[in-house]
Order: C-alpha cells, then structure tokens, then sequence
C-alpha cells in the first residue's frame, strides 16, 4: 500500500511566464528562488515548441520527443517537491496543434513558452523527497517524518 500524509495550503502565487523562456526551467527557478519544497503547479497558454517525455517500463528510461511548431498548452499539472536537496519540479503536460491534435507527457526541457498563466500551490507538511525506487527504476517520494 501507497502512504498519503496531511498537508496544509499556506500561499497561492498566481501570474505571468516569461516569453520565450524555458516553462519547465522557468518554474523551477521561481520554486527556488522562493524555497517552494513543496507544491502543486497548474498552467495554461501556449508554446512556440515542446519537448516532452515518456517512460518505458520494460526500458526503464525516458524516451523524448520534439514538436516543433506553435502549441496550446491545453493542461499543465504537476508536483513540488525536492530531488538532491533542491526544489523539482514534475509535470505532465497536454498540448493541442491548429488541428487540434493533442500529444502529451511529461514535460521536459526545451518547451518554449509563448505565453504561460500559472499558478502555484505552496504547500506545508513532512518532507517529500525524490529517491531511486527499485521497483519501477524512477526516482519517486519517501517522507523524511519530522521534516
């Protein structure tokens, strides 16, 4: 069985992306800038390109692929939490062509933002952090209870 801890909301950022920087780059660096540990991100606009993943489960690895073309960032939803004593930000993303074909995954660097809304949930409660899961080969939460 999984492990589900009690955690409190203490502040909600809301605004604006850069243009033309990096989205998932750019919402890390504000987590850091603001020491976020701990958090959930949502996001809407659009980008001039994307680079997103997909895990093989037999591989166990990340496979990644480029759209290069202007896209809606129909959905973006993720999680804060720290990897190797520093803020790490996971999210998936969901983006839609003129056609309104829509790929998704896990976003990774190299998505250029067009426009970006975002909001960040701050959240307080024990430590989750990354670290190397046997099972399944990701790098997944544990709680360090006290943190």
């Amino acid at each position: 069985m999984g492990f589900l801890k009690e955690i409190k909301k203490t502040n909600v950022l809301m605004g604006r992306l850069r243009h033309g920087a990096d989205l998932l780059d750019e919402i890390t660096g504000i987590c850091t800038d603001r020491d976020i540990r701990l958090g959930c991100v949502e996001a809407i606009g659009a980008v001039t390109r994307a680079r997103i993943g997909f895990y093989d489960q037999e591989k166990r690895e990340y496979g990644y692929y480029n759209i290069d073309e202007p896209l809606e960032i129909t959905n973006l939803t993720g999680n804060i939490s720290i990897k190797d004593n520093s803020p790490f930000v996971h999210a998936h993303v969901t983006l839609a062509d003129s056609t309104g074909r829509a790929y998704g995954g896990h976003l990774a660097q190299g998505t250029i933002v067009f426009a970006c809304e975002c909001v960040i949930e701050v959240l307080e409660g024990p430590a989750f952090e990354r670290g190397f899961d046997r099972e399944t080969g990701l790098s997944l939460w544990s709680i360090k209870e006290g943190g």
